[in-house]
């Protein structure tokens, strides 16, 4: 059986949101990485995306919000924060932990 990944922890071995974030830069996208406890970490494994300690910051100017984490942290913040801080309002959740009916009243 396979290594099971930890969510709230720093450990960013074989992280699936790090993959994704580095093959949408590799094809030319500007990738802003957040993370609670893992941005040290990820900064050494991947140096060519960008990072921010503010979750809400990280979509500023976003076109696409990807949530790929199962962090609280993240599900936490309300939508309507976000939908305005964005180019367009647009949110993937690969973790299936944010509130939808929140989310499209957000917009």
């Amino acid at each position: 059986m396979g290594r099971r990944l930890q969510p709230e922890t720093d450990d960013i071995r074989d992280s699936p949101a790090l993959a994704v974030a580095q093959v949408l830069h590799d094809l030319g996208a500007t990738v802003t990485v957040s993370d609670p406890k893992a941005l040290d970490n990820a900064r050494k494994l991947h140096p060519e995306l960008d990072y921010v300690e503010d979750p809400i910051a990280a979509v500023d100017d976003a076109d696409l919000l990807l949530h790929l984490t199962e962090w609280h942290q993240f599900s936490a913040i309300a939508p309507k924060r976000l939908a305005t801080r964005t180019t367009a309002p647009k949110v993937i959740d690969a973790r299936g932990t944010l509130n939808t009916d929140l989310s499209r009243k957000a917009g």
